[in-house]
């Protein structure tokens, strides 16, 4: 019983303090990155231009593609994989070499690189809109200091050739205290 009147008495005399809300926010919608999909042939694979978050410090991130299969080939069983890979040291060094802009790119075998996600592209001259992709979970749960994403076509035919039919988007997301 003392025991409870000595906690009660210790509580009263606390100031009240408000509890704060934590909740998520958003960066920019639809911000595009830099990677060239037109006519990527089956197997081949293509680096987008890394992200610098130095400056927003985005905790997470979500990736959006859309992409559209060429005229003729793609297999009914065809897809394009997602990759993200990242730096830790400024862009400097990236995970498999990666040289940080929109680039042609070829995979280590296991690849070092994680697979964030798949877009079912099965119909010739077919658009696809896939994701979000959570980029943070190739990451452990949280965006490295740059980071960026490989798209790998194994539709079984060659992409569209128009780049504009190609629509490669992210969002940063980050926390605050309400």
């Amino acid at each position: 019983m003392k025991l409870k009147l000595l906690i009660a008495s210790l509580l009263s005399a606390l100031p009240f303090v408000e509890a704060a809300d934590i909740k998520t926010a958003w960066g920019t919608g639809g911000q595009a990155l830099t990677c060239t999909l037109a006519s990527l042939a089956n197997n081949g694979a293509r680096a987008c231009t890394a992200v610098d978050n130095s400056t927003n410090k985005f905790v997470r991130a979500k990736f959006f593609l859309k992409v559209k299969s060429g005229a003729s080939s793609t297999s009914a069983t065809g897809y394009v994989d997602l990759f993200a890979g990242g730096s830790v040291n400024g862009g400097t060094t990236y995970t498999e070499n990666f040289g940080g802009t929109d680039a042609a790119f070829t995979f280590t075998v296991p690849p070092n690189i994680k697979w964030i996600g798949t877009c079912n592209v099965v119909v010739d001259a077919t658009t696809y809109y896939c994701g979000p992709f959570p980029v943070e979970l190739a990451f452990g749960g949280t965006l490295p200091t740059n980071w960026f994403i490989v798209i790998s076509n194994k539709s079984g035919g060659t992409l569209d050739s128009t780049e504009g039919n190609h629509a490669k988007l992210w969002q940063g997301e980050y926390v605050t205290v309400q």
